[in-house]
């Protein structure tokens, strides 16, 4: 499409975060998990059959990693979720159905386990772990069946894993609405239908509004929220059917969802993985970070709303791709592991461009809830070319 931003209006808001046409229940993407607060990351470490969990600790003057070995390796396929207090839950699929939820954190020389208990998921269903949540504390997890999504509280309960919602549909994705972990927005489909973003109230039951919905036929997919300046990065196939294009919105506002054109690359994939924090009711200020993922590699970009372009940066060698995160105060800080440096942690800081497009002015919302944006029909719509 020629000639600066697509505009266009939605009329709800749903949730997910990720391209849906992977399986639902896909897990979140995997390799390297920083908590909400930017303070503690985990991942599997090692090589083969030999892995063990490691945390990194991001918040001291120097980036740090501590080993937590078992008696037994990891599988591949355990997913892992550090907790603000330095403890990393470790999920494990047992027999192909049984899921168990252990804490670790280091004693000393060794490595404690806290075994936490155990989800069924049987038939078809597939649990996986949810981002981690703005609290710290909790943690959730998600099992997707034939034709309805359970929510789990698996870490901070009182008395082990315990079902906290079940939700019609097949859902995937998962972002956080809120500071407190109490709105989650999901991708869900309905009897086959196109994929709409809704809001899950964890506090009444798993009350679902919807969230996301520009048009009634397009698949409306939530990649990332900030709750301090409402900006929502948004996938969908409106503007292009057939073809996903990234967009962005402002959650509780009536101004129209866009779609840079300078957020579509001819041969390369373009995911948002981390927004600017602080920046309370300004999200066209807010800076944001892309993986650009192409045949030659995986590299950076760096945009505003504001801005009609988008800077690329190379990454540090040996990046742990998709991984990253903002200060508020606009330095992106990237982890990093090679074999000379295997704790490390790059600071890009990316001076604003000047733009000589107007700010937009976003009204405060009237209330705290997600609300949906403005219902109206879809504007200036051009074909594909």
């Amino acid at each position: 499409m020629a000639g600066g931003d697509e505009s266009m209006t939605a009329c709800a808001i749903e949730t997910t975060a990720e391209d849906d046409d992977r399986e639902p229940g896909a897990a979140w993407p995997a390799g390297f998990t920083i908590t909400a607060n930017g303070a503690y990351a985990a991942r599997l470490a090692g090589d083969g059959d030999a892995l063990y969990v490691e945390r990194w600790t991001l918040d001291g003057p120097e980036p740090y990693a501590v080993p937590l070995p078992l008696d037994q390796p990891e599988e591949p396929g355990a997913q892992l979720l550090p907790l603000a207090d330095g403890r990393v839950l470790v999920a494990r699929r047992v027999d192909g159905r049984r899921n168990t939820f252990s804490l670790l954190y280091p004693t000393g020389p060794d490595t404690r386990e806290l075994q936490l208990g155990a989800v069924e998921a049987p038939g078809s269903e597939d649990l996986v772990l949810l981002p981690p949540s703005p609290d710290g504390i909790c943690a959730y997890a998600m099992c997707v069946g034939p034709d309805t999504t359970t929510l789990w509280l698996v870490a901070g309960g009182a008395f082990g894993p315990e079902q906290v919602a079940e939700v019609k549909g097949r859902c995937s994705g998962g972002v956080w609405l809120d500071r407190t972990g109490r709105m989650l927005a999901l991708d869900r489909r309905l009897d086959g239908g196109p994929v709409k973003a809704v809001a899950v109230d964890l506090e009444r039951g798993g009350e679902v509004t919807p969230l996301l919905q520009i048009t009634e036929e397009s698949d409306d997919r939530l990649l990332l929220a900030d709750p301090d300046s409402g900006l929502l990065l948004i996938r969908s196939d409106a503007p292009s059917p057939g073809h996903d294009r990234l967009g962005w919105g402002v959650l509780g506002s009536l101004l129209p969802v866009r779609f840079p054109d300078c957020l579509r690359l001819d041969d390369a994939a373009v995911t948002p993985f981390a927004v600017q924090p602080g920046q309370v009711l300004m999200p066209e200020s807010c800076a944001v970070a892309l993986r650009i993922d192409a045949a030659g590699g995986s590299w950076v970009g760096v945009w505003q709303p504001s801005s009609r372009r988008m800077a690329q940066l190379a990454a540090p060698q040996g990046w742990l791709a998709g991984a990253g995160l903002w200060t508020a105060e606009g330095v992106l800080r990237l982890p990093y592991a090679t074999a000379e440096a295997p704790c490390g942690l790059a600071a890009l800081e990316v001076p604003p461009e000047p733009d000589p497009e107007p700010v937009v002015v976003v009204e405060e919302p009237r209330v705290c809830r997600p609300v949906p944006l403005q219902q109206a029909p879809l504007t200036d719509r051009k074909p594909a070319g």
